[in-house]
């Protein structure tokens, strides 16, 4: 009986370092990620030269967005077929795409809100993690709920383009903190429970991009919840 108790012990402590390492790496590879975009976004964002040929010419905005959808799109669906590195590349290419087109946030709201607003985003971020990482409930019918609500939030957003309501700008951006908070705490679970769930012996290719894939979909994430934050806490720059 004691042995069987310290084998179980054993087994648990295995599984913990497991699941610290898979997901220390998926968070390190966010990070990095976020970096990449933050200081692209910050570098076009601060010159006139780089803003003008972006933002003033709709087609190479577009064809930039086209990108990154078909980056984004293109890595989810190949990630057991591509090499290890080169999922890195894509999602290391993304995160710098991303960056050009973020770049617009200094463009519309003062540095000093985009960087307190940025703050408020990670320490949400943060906790929405820790909860998921360390919830004993199953947050997988939250999870779905909140991808309905994301698919609400983008027809909502497609229909507001149109009608260019700021009070349903508003509403949504509320509704988009919800969303991608309880998505942040769905995902990080997914990503623990996928953890546990590999098997011993797994080769180092298969978890580097497992590890990617996770970092991407938490990337997406915090950028989401950033940006509806914005739309809240952000202050309109004067700049023209």
């Amino acid at each position: 009986m004691q042995s069987l108790k310290y084998g179980e012990m054993r087994s648990e402590s295995q599984a913990q370092v497991q699941v610290n390492q898979f997901v220390r790496s998926v968070y390190n590879w966010m990070t990095v990620g976020l970096g990449i975009t933050g200081l692209v976004a910050f570098y076009v964002g601060n010159s006139e030269t780089m803003l003008r040929m972006i933002f003033s010419n709709p087609i190479i905005f577009f064809a930039l967005m086209i990108g990154e959808l078909a980056l984004v799109f293109s890595l989810s669906a190949r990630i057991q077929k591509i090499q290890a590195s080169t999922a890195t590349s894509m999602f290391l290419l993304y995160s710098a795409l991303n960056g050009l087109t973020m770049a617009f946030v200094f463009l519309a709201y003062t540095q000093s809100s985009v960087t307190s607003t940025f703050f408020v985003c990670a320490a949400t971020f943060g906790v929405c993690s820790l909860y998921g990482m360390n919830t004993q409930k199953d947050l997988t019918s939250m999870g779905s709920f909140m991808v309905m609500g994301l698919i609400g939030i983008v027809i909502a957003s497609v229909v507001n383009m149109f009608i260019r309501s700021s009070g349903m700008s508003m509403i949504i951006s509320y509704i988009g903190v919800i969303v991608f908070v309880g998505l942040t705490a769905y995902d990080t679970q997914k990503l623990k429970m996928m953890a546990l769930s590999q098997p011993a012996g797994i080769d180092e290719s298969t978890v580097r991009k497992g590890a990617i894939m996770g970092a991407l979909t938490l990337y997406l994430d915090f950028i989401n919840l950033f940006l509806m934050l914005l739309r809240i806490l952000g202050v309109a720059n004067d700049r023209r």
